[in-house]
């Protein structure tokens, strides 16, 4: 175990103090010599909230695009569309010298060809403050342009693949088959106009009718009745040159192509989005063409403004290691490469209505290239577009506190609020008490997803629970978005009382639900010691049946301790002697001996075990009850080496928080094992498409977890004390820059063994720091 030592560092401060210049940067660029055989071997790119894969094939440059939050009626996640872009003379050709760059410190990738003495230079941007694709073509020879909008929601389709209804859960064993509806393409003008229009009868009407929840139903929130997503595709001097049809793997899709009116050395071609929610098409069309005037009036300044976020953003926070030692077959170089690349994914997505999905975000591609027995469209992802698993989405939006990416969290924390009034209504329509009922799975509008409330269920079984026995009583995930809302206020002091009610009723949902339930069964309703009975409960989806929970203990038990830390002004002294009290009668964890090491249990009882994740370490992460410096570690540690279901289930792929255990723990040479097989290059062309693991490509859930073992490995927290390099292997050099509670940046280096350029801002915040070597 690492010896603790207090090091109060001097007051000077190197002149040459770390700042995210662009050399280590620059060598993590992913850069390719040759085109790509398909979609799977496409490069990310994005900004504000759409992400596009782009990749040449066979001589031509396409992309997909998708932007958060454009859920059709099914709740489905569909691509906007796929461009395809062609030049004559082409020196994309055969026999041509070929690059294609991501460059990360401008957020944007260059792909250039030259054949003979013709050389273009395309570069593929998003617009990060505008819903706007450009792409810029620029040739020292006249070139004749073809772009192509591509799109297969041509015509209505009945899903009769129970497979396919993978994409929108709801229907997965429903009694009635999805329609997925066609979008309207057309030629405007010299342009392509392409959008969808939700039917008014959507996903949330099968739902609520399914759940019994038709007497409330016009008090519910219907975010998908009425949405048109889309947009428009033009370029200058761009004219029509009718549609074609085609076949793109597995799936038909119908052309709308525009061309150059003549060769031209110079091609800006622009796909400006829109989408709202409820409107009318004209409503619809008048704001999109002032996106297309705002675009056009922006020109000049919109890309300069872009390069200048994506700098702010490298220059916010980083890892670099080995830095000096740029050797792409390394795996510690690895490691820091690919946390770099993985947050340029989520910055893609950085102003989104609707947080990043764990399930590929925004750059999911053809099925067929993940399972080859799924050939289905470009639209499917496993695990449903709209619908949300809240333990794997979570680990995507809590490394962004210590990358100090705190603007980038209001989507995650919206989504919940904008929910919060349909789940209220839930709970009393189905109990009769307060509090906000938050499943496991739900919807975007906050009902739990059809399938997983179950289709066959028994006539007497309480209407209010799922039926299915992974995630039936699982209610707790959302206190962990609300301990990360509560971090948020202690990282940067912000405002936070708009989400106080959501904090607040997902709280007091356990109180009264729990009381009532034991007042089903008998007159009283606490234990004899005064403590709430947590039953039936689930310690996560695997110890079922369960009576007190571990991760439910933890998280009531550390938010409300949290919100009774806040300043006064959040709550009045009479509802902080409701908090108080409620905290009083959350039950106390269990324990349990084995081989005479004692260690924490994951429940007081469960009836069954049914799946393998580990519970009995959330006291650990998220909840940090036990971690560095605390009392008990040893009971945490014995929890990690001798508990059998835990050596059993130990694993790293996907959403496995392996290494953020270990690390939070202190154990170095696990917490760097896990890192390396975690964060290391996936067997796909870009680095960090990792999975399907246990839910989809590229698996968003997988490289949060590898990010946030990464990050506390090198810093970990509690109250005001910063400790350094915890459970980082002195072998691992690094340079650093990570955000701690109270405005606090922490950046320097660790140079065989010694840490140099130490800066730590402000400076008032350097006796917190405890080194640990």
């Amino acid at each position: 175990m690492n010896i603790i030592r207090t090091f109060i560092f001097g007051l000077s401060v190197l002149a040459n103090t770390v700042v995210c210049q662009g050399q280590p940067l620059a060598s993590y660029n992913v850069s390719w010599t040759s085109q790509s055989k398909n979609v799977s071997e496409s490069m990310p790119v994005g900004g504000g909230d759409i992400g596009c894969n782009v990749w040449v094939e066979n001589g031509e440059l396409l992309f997909y695009i998708s932007r958060s939050g454009t859920f059709d009626e099914n709740n489905m996640f569909p691509k906007l569309g796929r461009i395809r872009i062609k030049l004559l003379p082409n020196p994309f050709d055969a026999g041509s010298s070929f690059k294609q760059e991501l460059k990360l410190k401008e957020g944007y990738i260059e792909i250039s060809g030259v054949k003979s003495k013709h050389k273009v230079i395309i570069n593929v941007w998003v617009d990060v403050f505008r819903p706007v694709v450009n792409v810029n073509i620029d040739s020292n020879e006249p070139v004749s342009v073809k772009a192509a909008y591509e799109s297969w929601r041509v015509a209505d389709r009945e899903v009769t693949n129970k497979v396919e209804t993978h994409a929108f859960r709801a229907y997965s064993g429903a009694p009635v088959n999805a329609i997925v509806h066609k979008d309207e393409i057309s030629f405007n003008n010299n342009n392509v106009l392409f959008f969808h229009r939700n039917q008014n009868e959507t996903v949330f009407d099968l739902t609520v009718k399914q759940q019994g929840l038709d007497s409330i139903k016009a008090q519910l929130w219907n975010p998908l009745a009425g949405m048109i997503f889309g947009g428009m595709m033009f370029g200058q001097n761009m004219v029509p040159e009718g549609t074609v049809t085609g076949k793109y793997l597995d799936t038909d899709y119908t052309a709308w192509q525009l061309k150059s009116a003549t060769p031209v050395r110079k091609q800006s071609l622009q796909i400006v989005v829109h989408q709202a929610q409820p409107t009318t098409y004209e409503n619809w069309l008048t704001g999109l063409n002032k996106l297309i005037s705002d675009s056009r009036l922006s020109q000049k300044t919109a890309w300069i403004k872009t390069k200048e976020w994506w700098q702010a953003f490298w220059d916010r926070s980083y890892i670099f290691i080995n830095p000096d030692k740029a050797e792409p077959k390394s795996p510690e170089w690895q490691v820091g490469r690919n946390y770099q690349l993985f947050r340029y994914q989520l910055g893609c997505n950085a102003f989104g209505n609707f947080p990043t999905k764990f399930n590929g975000g925004l750059f999911t591609f053809d099925p067929s290239l993940t399972r080859a027995n799924y050939p289905f469209s470009p639209d499917f992802r496993c695990w449903g577009g709209g619908s949300a698993t809240a333990q794997n989405q979570r680990l995507v939006y809590w490394p962004m506190l210590k990358s100090g990416d705190f603007e980038m969290m209001p989507s995650q924390f919206n989504f919940y609020l904008r929910a919060l009034k349909n789940v209220e209504l839930r709970t009393k329509a189905y109990w009769g008490h307060k509090g906000a009922s938050f499943c496991e799975q739900i919807e975007s509008f906050g009902l739990p997803v059809a399938f997983e409330y179950g289709w066959k269920r028994p006539a007497t079984f309480d209407k209010g629970e799922q039926y299915n026995a992974w995630i039936d009583y699982y209610y707790d995930t959302v206190l962990e978005f609300c301990l990360m809302i509560l971090d948020l206020q202690q990282f940067t002091g912000e405002d936070i009382s708009k989400y106080m009610p959501l904090i607040e009723s997902s709280v007091v949902f356990f109180d009264e639900h729990y009381q009532y339930l034991a007042k089903m069964r008998d007159p009283k309703a606490l234990d004899e010691n005064g403590h709430l009975v947590l039953y039936p409960g689930t310690a996560c989806e695997t110890y079922k049946m369960a009576t007190n929970a571990v991760p439910t203990i933890s998280g009531l038990k550390t938010v409300l301790i949290r919100m009774l830390e806040l300043p006064d002004t959040y709550a009045s002294a009479e509802k902080r002697e409701q908090w108080k009290a409620l905290l009083q009668r959350i039950p106390p964890l269990s324990f349990r001996e084995i081989d005479g090491h004692k260690m924490i249990a994951p429940a007081k009882t469960w009836e069954r075990i049914n799946n393998d994740e580990k519970p009995q370490l959330y006291p650990v992460f998220p909840y940090g009850i036990y971690g560095i410096g605390k009392p008990d570690l040893d009971v945490a540690i014995n929890t990690w080496k001798y508990d059998p279901q835990i050596i059993k289930s130990r694993d790293y792929v996907s959403w496995n928080q392996d290494g953020i255990f270990c690390a939070r723990l202190g154990l170095t040479d696990e917490a760097a094992d896990i890192a390396i097989k975690k964060l290391q290059d996936s067997p796909r062309r870009f680095p960090t498409f990792w999975g399907p693991g246990r839910d989809w490509v590229p698996d968003h859930n997988w490289g949060g977890s590898g990010m946030i073992g990464l990050q506390e490995m090198l810093m970990q927290t509690d109250g005001r004390k910063i400790f350094l390099f915890p459970a980082w292997p002195k072998k691992w050099d690094v340079t650093f820059k990570l955000h701690a509670p109270y405005n606090t940046t922490v950046e320097g280096s660790l140079i065989n063994g010694k840490i140099t350029n130490l800066k730590v801002t402000p400076e008032s915040r350097r006796t917190d720091i405890v080194e640990m070597q």
